[in-house]
């Protein structure tokens, strides 16, 4: 009886050995090392992109450096594909996901969802020479998104967004064809050509077109139509809830001492933190 009690006891505590090493990976490698790697973009202004000296900034960027900055670590980028991104499965190569990523049903199924830092409506783009009033004269036209994101899920109809409280998505659009692009950029520069040279309108993030716009690009967003609003998250790796739950501590306490606020007005020129 002695002798199964003892093996009893040495196996709980190898059980807990075990359990205490696989907690916690991602935050005892940053923790250890000082230092964090996030996966971005480097091509979506103004969220992220490579300024005049080659080097990553944009506000995605702002915010990877504060959270850094709050949990006393250096940080680094790396910037692989959309859907590697979004992918989960990282196997140790990033850290968090920094990336204005919206959170939908199927991406909660491969990646964690660490906090909501921001919201974004989504419009529709037009060439500055189209005579378009309404969301009904698009329909039959080219429209052009961004592959694998949120704004080809929503024009084929399919967009599932997994946050609560928010108004159900209305679909008013017929496209009469849609054009998937490999980034943010392409699409506008497709119908910065003209009205139906390429494209008759672009759906994208309110403040890439603002940004579009600012750049100079012959565009503009369709008055008083929204085609919908989401919320953007930090994502991480689904394998270290206590991870998760730091980050996430750290976005709820920038959003309350209106860090968030500052740096979407500073990229943006208005507050996108309040939902």
């Amino acid at each position: 009886m002695k002798k199964l009690l003892n093996l009893a006891v040495l196996a709980a505590a190898t059980f807990a050995i075990t359990t205490a090493a696989m907690a916690g990976e991602t935050l005892d490698r940053v923790t250890s090392k000082k230092a964090m790697v996030i996966a971005t973009n480097a091509a979506w202004p103004p969220q992220s992109f490579l300024n005049d000296s080659n080097e990553l900034a944009g506000f995605d960027i702002d915010v990877s450096r504060e959270i850094g900055k709050r949990l006393g670590v250096e940080v680094s980028f790396e910037t692989p594909d959309w859907a590697t991104l979004t992918g989960g499965r990282w196997q140790g190569r990033y850290d968090l996901g920094v990336g204005s990523v919206t959170p939908t049903k199927a991406r909660s199924k491969v990646i964690d969802f660490v906090g909501i830092y921001y919201y974004s409506p989504y419009v529709y783009v037009l060439h500055k020479d189209s005579g378009a009033k309404s969301v009904a004269d698009l329909n039959g036209k080219i429209i052009g998104v961004e592959t694998a994101t949120t704004s080809e899920d929503f024009i084929r109809r399919k967009l599932e967004i997994d946050a609560p409280g928010l108004a159900p998505i209305e679909y008013k659009l017929e496209p009469g064809e849609i054009r998937t692009y490999a980034d943010s950029m392409l699409p506008f520069d497709d119908l910065r050509l003209g009205d139906g040279v390429r494209l008759n309108a672009v759906i994208a993030p309110e403040q890439t077109a603002q940004n579009a716009i600012k750049n100079g690009y012959p565009v503009k967003i369709l008055e008083g139509e929204y085609a919908f609003r989401e919320p953007l998250v930090v994502i991480a790796e689904k394998k270290d809830p206590e991870w998760t739950a730091k980050v996430g501590g750290i976005i709820t306490e920038m959003k309350t001492d209106g860090t968030l606020a500052a740096l979407t007005t500073k990229w943006y020129g208005k507050d996108y933190s309040a939902k």
